[in-house]
């Protein structure tokens, strides 16, 4: 068992519970999933560097992305239907909590001019979405080995309905907001 899911089974459900007035323990929000995305326009030009992402991702996560490709063509990008453009991981189980914990504790302290998590970022639908700039704060990834930084979009997708009830949730769980 992972730490942060035994610590949200002991602690976060219960103060939740408490602070939301649920009378049922099933109300209580849960983290349903995390979704990690790299989209790569340079592999329109040079597949090379989807397969460097499509390492880096399995490295972070622990599992192996699936590669995403574009929907339709457009001139203007040199981009045809078909086309692999970037590559994703869906998170779920106690891989999740692993990386949540890991985010939590190792990654985002390793962020650079870091202030908090801007707690606008959230879809109305009670996910949430954070843009990193570069694969380097997670140390799965060795830096000699890097040739350019990618950024990556992790979106948490929760049970929540509205964002105050998923903003409860993720500061719960570790995620600190401005």
């Amino acid at each position: 068992m992972n730490r942060l899911y035994e610590r949200y089974k002991k602690e976060i459900v219960p103060e939740l519970q408490k602070e939301l007035g649920l009378k049922n323990v099933m109300m209580v929000p849960r983290l349903e999933k995390i979704v990690i995305n790299s989209g790569v326009g340079e592999a329109t030009q040079n597949i090379k560097v989807l397969d460097k992402v499509v390492e880096e991702l399995a490295a972070i996560s622990g599992q192996k992305p699936a590669i995403r490709r574009a929907r339709k063509s457009i001139a203007s990008f040199r981009l045809r239907a078909g086309q692999p453009v970037g590559a994703v991981v869906t998170l779920r189980g106690q891989r999740m909590y692993e990386f949540m914990d890991r985010f939590v504790s190792i990654v985002v302290p390793r962020i650079k001019d870091f202030r908090g998590m801007s707690p606008k970022s959230f879809d109305n639908r009670g996910n949430y979405t954070i843009a990193l700039k570069d694969q380097l704060v997670f140390p799965e990834i060795v830096y000699s080995k890097v040739e350019k930084a990618k950024g990556m979009g992790i979106t948490f997708v929760t049970s929540a309905k509205t964002n105050a009830v998923a903003l409860s949730l993720l500061k719960h769980l570790g995620i600190p907001y401005r």
